[in-house]
């Protein structure tokens, strides 16, 4: 990807590296991991570490004495659980250095260049719009997750639980990683707005607190849909488990009814030779097993049991 640069302002502004050059305003620069060093060393930030974006697998600031570095893993909203979006950011005095491999930051700053009139008169306000921008769908995520699991606490009340554990757990998996995902990004926004090496004007540190709150609030909603999950896999297991008693209910009145007409045979099938009926009591032997069954069938209709 060719490396680009935005003059910061009430809108940004595209202009090419010879003509920063000669102005060497505060900007923005994009860039990739195989240009960094030279986009980075052009914005004057020093960074010894290697840039190697396949590393980074959380969030998280770390504050270095001339510049503020951060890593950003941000899950795809149509693939949580896959493959995730990893970029670096560094912030001088002056300048915000994106490195992305991929064209993910700059659809971002397109959205942002079309949907809002404040784009980047400041680098904190930059930086919100930035943020902002790929957490501005995730409310939407949430809603959707919220309907899923509505339906299938339906349908698990309705008797309808096949395949319903396959179903439950993906969606389990992708609201602990989002959790995961909101808590870093909002101790992210605090560590930003706590401002400890002074880039930050103080009356702008504002939008950073609002990026915690977005995160904080995102993050609350998750956990509110992990415990709506569980409540939802307990109907289903209350199902199940009314499954299981109906089942050992007929295996019991099975069991019930069977247990006399097998002492009747049993007592029968002794070889005595001088037994009541003996000769001519087969007749009987059904008749007696037929009052046992509508007996016990009787016994159970009037407990309901059947």
């Amino acid at each position: 990807m060719r490396s680009m640069i935005w003059k910061m302002g009430e809108r940004l502004e595209k202009m090419d590296e010879e003509a920063w050059r000669l102005e060497q305003c505060p900007a923005v620069f994009l860039t990739d991991s195989r240009n960094s060093r030279r986009v980075l060393d052009l914005s004057g930030i020093q960074y010894e570490n290697d840039i190697q974006l396949g590393q980074i697998g959380f969030c998280k600031l770390e504050t270095q004495q001339e510049c503020l570095v951060g890593t950003l893993c941000i899950p795809k909203l149509l693939d949580v659980l896959g493959s995730r979006y990893r970029i670096y950011f560094f912030i001088n005095q002056n300048h915000v250095v994106l490195v992305d491999d991929e064209d993910f930051s700059m659809r971002l700053i397109r959205r942002i260049k079309s949907k809002k009139a404040h784009q980047g008169e400041t680098k904190e306000r930059f930086i919100y719009n930035y943020i902002a921008e790929f957490m501005s769908r995730d409310q939407e995520l949430l809603m959707q997750y919220e309907k899923t699991l509505m339906h299938m606490e339906e349908d698990a009340m309705q008797g309808k639980i096949e395949n319903f554990q396959q179903e439950l757990m993906p969606i389990r998996r992708k609201l602990l990683n989002l959790r995961s995902y909101y808590d870093e990004m909002m101790d992210m926004g605090r560590e930003l707005e706590e401002n400890e090496n002074g880039f930050f004007a103080k009356k702008q540190l504002k939008y950073f607190g609002t990026l915690s709150d977005r995160a904080d609030r995102l993050m609350s909603r998750t956990s509110h849909l992990l415990e709506y999950a569980q409540q939802v896999r307990d109907v289903y297991q209350a199902q199940v488990d009314a499954r299981q008693n109906s089942n050992m209910q007929f295996l019991t009145v099975l069991s019930t009814i069977f247990f006399p007409l097998t002492l009747i045979t049993g007592w029968y099938g002794m070889n005595f030779k001088d037994m009541p009926e003996l000769q001519n009591g087969y007749p009987g032997v059904i008749v007696l097993s037929l009052i046992v069954i509508i007996v016990c069938i009787l016994i159970f209709k009037k407990k309901k049991i059947l």
